[in-house]
């Protein structure tokens, strides 16, 4: 039980990935009968594989409800995020997403969407109380696997009219326009590699 000495081995696994999460005009997703891990039982802010069990139950559950994913409270029922992204809702105008304080991951995903936020209305800060996801305006996520995801609608509740909302797809366009390097790097989140087309790629 003392893993300190315990070698530490690194694997890469490569497979066909497709979307993460389905939907390609907004995702339905649910909250999860999972509460995200509590202050004190583990360290939530770390991404180790440990802290995964409890992604995969709120996970299963969601699939096994007929929905794409699913939205952990934390021990308090505050919102904090997805099984593997983080969460952003968009009222009045105003963006909020969980404190990382709500046993929500720091993503990069998360990081980069706060960091290129053309829009000054943001409040990060602020504990948010599950019925606020219900009277949104928007609604999606972030993540690694996820990238910008909209969300339509959460327990069969749609947000808004259903429809991908103007700031999420302003939010998407200036992270895939970036990422895919059609837009300008303002950030410095790209590293180039050059590699020369005559040169052999080992699978």
């Amino acid at each position: 039980m003392n893993p300190k000495n315990s070698p530490i081995d690194i694997y890469i696994a490569n497979f066909p990935w497709g979307k993460y999460v389905a939907g390609d005009e907004g995702a339905d997703v649910c909250i999860s009968s999972w509460n995200r891990l509590a202050p004190n039982t583990m360290p939530s802010l770390a991404k180790s594989g440990a802290n995964y069990m409890n992604s995969q139950l709120i996970r299963m559950e969601a699939e096994a409800n007929g929905y794409v994913e699913g939205i952990g409270l934390d021990v308090n029922g505050y919102l904090s995020e997805g099984s593997g992204e983080n969460l952003f809702l968009i009222r009045n105008g105003v963006i909020y997403t969980p404190p990382l304080a709500n046993a929500a991951l720091s993503g990069i995903t998360r990081d980069s969407v706060l960091t290129s936020l053309v829009i000054s209305a943001f409040r990060g800060g602020a504990v948010l109380a599950r019925e606020l996801i219900y009277i949104s305006d928007e609604v999606f996520f972030t993540g690694t696997a996820a990238e910008v995801t909209p969300i339509r609608s959460v327990d069969r509740i749609l947000v808004a009219d259903g429809n991908v909302g103007p700031i999420t797809r302003q939010l998407a366009d200036e992270f895939f326009g970036i990422a895919n390097g059609l837009k300008p790097d303002r950030f410095g989140w790209l590293t180039p590699v050059n590699v020369n087309t005559e040169q052999p790629v080992t699978v």
